[in-house]
C-alpha cells in the first residue's frame, strides 16, 4: 500500500527552487515540490507527500486528521515513514 504523508514546509531551499525542507513527524527532509503548480508553496504550508514528491498542497486541518489516520494504519504508516527516511533528493 503506498500512502501520502502530510508534511509541512520549513524552508524553500534557495540554490534549488524546486525543493523545499520538509518536516513529517520529526524528520527532515528535502523535498521536489516542481510538481505543485496551481499556488506557490512557502514556509509554513502543509503539502501531501509520497516518496520524496509533494502532490498537493492541504491545510492543517486536513494535514492534522491524515496524520491521526495514517499512525492507526500501522505497518503500512511506518514503511513510508522508512521511505521518506530513506529518501534523499539534494
Amino acid at each position: 500500500m503506498c500512502l501520502g504523508i502530510p508534511g509541512e514546509i520549513v524552508e524553500i531551499l534557495p540554490d534549488q527552487p524546486d525543493l523545499a525542507k520538509v518536516d513529517v513527524s520529526g524528520v527532515r527532509r528535502a523535498i521536489n515540490i516542481g510538481l505543485i503548480t496551481d499556488e506557490e508553496p512557502r514556509p509554513g504550508d502543509w503539502i501531501l507527500i509520497h516518496v520524496g514528491f509533494a502532490l498537493s498542497k492541504i491545510d492543517e486541518a486536513e494535514a492534522k486528521a491524515a496524520m491521526d489516520f495514517l499512525e492507526g494504519v500501522g505497518q503500512a504508516y511506518a514503511d513510508e515513514m522508512e521511505a521518506l527516511r530513506e529518501s534523499r533528493i539534494e
